[in-house]
């Protein structure tokens, strides 16, 4: 996120705000932020008496504002971290009148999560003219595995897209929980290693050879066979491969494939660009498209619509997921 690399670039040059409202979807994205000013904007010999850190369900709005109007000692500034701040949504807004004179040796730091404040009100322009509103956007599962790609390549770490994709279906969008694993890897390899699906898992735990990236490749070729040995695997490991799960990534990709037959152009790279897919898996998009005509793309579009409802057990209380699973692929292949 280029809004995040330039204020963390402003932060380290001194250029300091007397306001950060870090607020969003994505916490990964806030937590950035906010650890790094707690950890860099003062010495370590500032902070006992000059930084605070102050949460949410704990104080009132009076209480931030009397802390964040105090003076620094022997110090330049304080720093003043609300965490969990959307706990006072409900009277957020009369933070506006302190936000509208700010007291200049003061930063303070708002992690708002999941939630947004009213753009249209006066606190978020009172902040807007004296400090920085951080809106941290959740990314697209589509986006993912770019993201992971970046932050490894500024560690001196490449990815292969097939380790890329197994983590982005395992771990899905949330970029905190994925950082966490990019972590473990990170310790246990060296700088300038290829992250491989065996890297992956070795270090992770996550099968290689039996999960829904490589059971939608199957049923995109058509293997029957393969695609039942990874429904077996599935079905011993019910607690990691949730059939919710499953079905949102066939229906995902079925989704795709009816975009894929509404093309004039399928060129792969106007494929890649328009089903929004690593360049590296267009050619198993196009081999799944010969294999699934548009009106049987529909038929299985249907079929996957019947079996969400019935994997949130609706109508199927007595049919075990794994067996469910295995129906499924029947009627998507057959």
């Amino acid at each position: 996120m280029d809004e995040v690399k330039q204020l963390i670039i402003d932060i380290k040059k001194g250029n300091l705000k007397p306001i950060y409202f870090l607020m969003g979807e994505e916490a990964y994205y806030i937590d950035a932020v906010s650890d790094y000013i707690e950890a860099n904007v003062l010495a370590e010999e500032e902070k006992g008496f000059n930084q605070m850190v102050l949460y949410g369900r704990d104080v009132t709005i009076d209480d931030i504002v009397s802390n964040a109007k105090r003076y620094p000692m022997m110090a330049e500034r304080q720093v003043v971290i609300v965490k969990e701040a959307q706990d006072l949504s409900r009277q957020i807004e009369k933070l506006a009148a302190y936000a509208a004179n700010p007291q200049p040796t003061t930063v303070l730091v708002f992690n708002y999560k999941y939630k947004k404040i009213d753009k249209r009100k006066a606190l978020y322009k009172a902040i807007k003219k004296v400090g920085v509103v951080l809106e941290s956007k959740k990314l697209y599962e589509n986006q993912v595995a770019d993201w992971i790609r970046r932050v490894l390549s500024g560690k001196n770490y490449t990815i292969s897209p097939k380790a890329a994709q197994m983590l982005v279906e395992f771990l899905g969008t949330d970029l905190s929980k994925i950082n966490n694993e990019l972590n473990k890897l990170k310790i246990v390899l060296p700088e300038g290693t290829e992250i491989s699906p065996d890297h992956i898992e070795e270090n992770i735990g996550i099968s290689k050879d039996y999960n829904n990236f490589e059971l939608r490749k199957a049923v995109g070729e058509r293997n029957i066979m393969k695609a039942h040995k990874i429904a077996h695997y599935f079905a011993d490991n019910p607690k990691d491969n949730p059939m919710v799960l499953t079905v949102s990534l066939l229906f995902s990709f079925f989704s795709q494939l009816l975009h894929l037959h509404g093309l004039s152009d399928k060129n792969p790279r106007n494929v890649a660009s328009a089903l929004r897919v690593n360049p590296y898996f267009v050619n198993e998009y196009l081999d799944a498209a010969r294999n699934y005509p548009m009106r049987k793309v529909s038929q299985v579009i249907a079929v996957l619509r019947e079996f969400d409802v019935k994997s949130k057990g609706v109508g199927s209380n007595s049919v075990s997921q794994g067996d469910l699973l295995k129906e499924l692929l029947v009627r998507i292949m057959n």
